[in-house]
């Protein structure tokens, strides 16, 4: 199983072999097609800005869909460029990750996930929380939204008295996108091994598994490649 220092390293000698993709802007990018590593470092590149990721955390938890609410939590007029980008001209998004998979027009999926865990099956290989959907097709460019939801869906697994989980992900920023996606997705799994209880005792901290279909980092970013 690669770790973040071999994607780390992939990225370094893709950087020196200028093996470099274009996205649909024109900018120059190095990509990982089926990346597939041990999510054992909160950063690949670069240091974690904890103040935002508390305030982005903050903001899921509110499941708020605008990100003016972000801008709040963070403490600033706007929120983050990227964040503008997705949004459409009243501030909306789609990926409050937290409205996605706590709330009842999701169908409640952490609620489910915490049944199926200490209710049903703790040994399940279906607890599982659906980010994507089908509708994300004509959801995405709604009044100018650009927001196709960057993680598919992340399935939880009680073994050896630890909870793991594997993060499956349509796309991922190896930047900004990974610092931001593993802080939420280490708060989601300790916060379920928290409200579980196997054999009447707390579960361990498992590792968390990230997939990606295509990992990538920007022209802007090579500079952080080191």
């Amino acid at each position: 199983m690669q770790t973040t220092k071999d994607i780390a390293e992939i990225f370094v000698n893709a950087l020196e072999s200028k093996q470099f993709t274009k996205d649909k802007t024109g900018c120059r990018t190095i990509e990982i097609l089926g990346a597939s590593f041990l999510a054992d470092k909160p950063s690949i590149f670069g240091d974690v800005n904890q103040t935002y990721v508390d305030a982005e955390i903050e903001w899921y938890e509110s499941r708020s869909t605008n990100v003016n609410k972000l801008a709040e939590c963070y403490g600033t007029k706007k929120a983050p460029v990227a964040w503008l980008y997705s949004a459409n001209d009243y501030g909306e998004i789609n990926s409050n990750y937290g409205k996605l998979i706590f709330d009842k027009k999701y169908f409640k999926q952490y609620k489910r996930v915490l049944q199926e865990l200490s209710e049903v099956n703790p040994d399940s290989r279906r607890a599982s929380m659906i980010y994507q959907r089908p509708s994300i097709w004509h959801e995405f460019n709604e009044d100018g939204k650009n927001d196709f939801i960057c993680t598919n869906a992340v399935t939880y697994y009680i073994r050896d008295n630890k909870l793991h989980c594997v993060v499956q992900m349509r796309s991922n920023d190896v930047v900004f996108g990974y610092k931001n996606d593993f802080a939420w997705q280490h708060y989601v799994l300790n916060k379920l091994r928290n409200d579980l209880y196997y054999d009447g005792y707390k579960l361990d901290e498992g590792d968390i598994y990230w997939q990606v279909q295509n990992l990538h980092v920007y022209e802007r970013h090579f500079d952080l490649i080191k």
